[in-house]
């Protein structure tokens, strides 16, 4: 097939987009990825990317062509507003001329947010009549309302209309958690289009190099936090379990990763002098990922109580459970029923963080038989349901039979 991938985020950021686009092209097919400068999480352009620099590139033989956007800054809402729409208009002035040029059999969205990613596929949709394969990774306008902060009743119901229409135009709209589909059968009857596609975990996380040069470990139980350090991610709350747990010199919390709310852990950190159990490592290449995992005794991931993130499967969860790793969840709905179906950790409600420091200081007493089985336990999971060559084989057969 020749397959046109739209993403506003794609190599050398580090998103999903990167696997779908490389393995696709491994098994044969045609791919071009239509994306942006790269400033992701940043908010600066890439150092080798500019208005005149790597505009179009192949990348393991994936073609890639890159629109203007105005970087995302610091990441104040003007400014988001600024970079999604931005990216959406340059965007689709490409996927103009890219339809004009190609004979694409199959469109696939890749939408983290912002949901105006999916503007491009739109006007080739019209046009051409282009199947479009819509991967909702993130649900709108209930984001921008609940993640977003945003409560004016004239933008969410624009932001509903629009989305209505995406769908509408969508061949299969492909989800990553089953709790999506009464959130989009809200906005119509697309239940005939909907299709579980989970997220996965990278082959350098489950099968990388354990040897990649990372930073020492400090001594003692480590619980490890990996990833985007964001405002869904409650941060607060994790502070406040390290907090609690600060007496407990054996217990060591890891951060690896950067985000919005880096500048808050910093600070929260050096006022209630946690340096000695809270090791911030920075943001490090996904190729690394598999040495830090190799060094952790838990893995952390959280999501802050909101309906939305309560139907939502935080995708480090899947890269967690291919690392063999004991996992410890505060989260509600369905990532932490992935964690009970799988046996493979610890689950506190989302947001309390006594609990959450309680039952990290009990699993700091488990024997290290009990940790490796719940690991094996990960794994074994992530086998029957999250590895990435049975995820796109399965893409190969959506888009093939629809």
């Amino acid at each position: 097939m020749n397959i046109l991938i739209i993403t506003q985020y794609f190599y050398p950021e580090n998103f999903k987009s990167n696997d779908l686009a490389f393995e696709l092209k491994s098994r044969g097919h045609d791919v071009t990825v239509l994306t942006g400068l790269p400033n992701y999480p940043e908010g600066k352009i890439f150092e080798k990317y500019g208005v005149f620099k790597n505009r179009k590139q192949t990348i393991n033989g994936v073609k890639v062509v890159r629109s203007l956007l105005l970087p995302r800054g610091k990441g104040g809402g003007l400014r988001l507003f600024a970079n999604y729409y931005s990216f959406a208009f340059f965007a689709s002035v490409k996927a103009f001329f890219l339809g004009l040029n190609n004979h694409f059999d199959a469109i696939i969205v890749h939408e983290p947010s912002p949901i105006t990613q999916y503007y491009p596929a739109l006007l080739i949709n019209k046009i051409w009549k282009t199947p479009v394969y819509f991967w909702v990774m993130d649900l709108w306008p209930e984001s921008l309302s609940i993640a977003g902060g945003v409560k004016n009743k004239f933008v969410l119901n624009y932001y509903t209309n629009v989305v209505k229409k995406f769908y509408t135009n969508s061949e299969k709209i492909l989800i990553t958690s089953k709790g999506f589909r009464g959130a989009i059968n809200e906005k119509g009857n697309f239940n005939d289009k909907i299709v579980y596609f989970p997220n996965w975990a990278e082959d350098s996380i489950s099968e990388g190099n354990k040897d990649f040069p990372i930073p020492p470990m400090p001594a003692g139980f480590k619980v490890m936090f990996a990833g985007n350090i964001g405002e869904a991610q409650d941060l607060d709350n994790i502070m406040r379990a390290a907090l609690e747990l600060k007496d407990n010199k054996h217990i060591q919390f890891i951060l690896v990763g950067d985000g919005r709310k880096m500048p808050f852990v910093k600070e929260f950190v050096e006022q209630n002098n946690l340096n000695e159990t809270v090791h911030i490592m920075g943001r490090f290449p996904v190729e690394s990922m598999s040495s830090f995992f190799d060094k952790a005794d838990v893995m952390l991931v959280t999501l802050k109580d909101d309906p939305i993130f309560n139907l939502t499967v935080p995708a480090k969860l899947q890269a967690y459970m291919s690392a063999s790793k004991p996992i410890v969840a505060m989260l509600n709905g369905e990532g932490s029923e992935n964690v009970i179906d799988a046996d493979c950790g610890f689950i506190v409600p989302a947001g309390d963080y006594v609990s959450l420091s309680e039952t990290i200081l009990k699993a700091s007493l488990l024997s290290r038989d009990k940790l490796e089985t719940l690991g094996q336990n990960s794994r074994s999971y992530y086998e029957r349901y999250f590895k990435m060559s049975a995820c796109i084989s399965n893409l190969e057969d959506i888009m093939t039979n629809p």
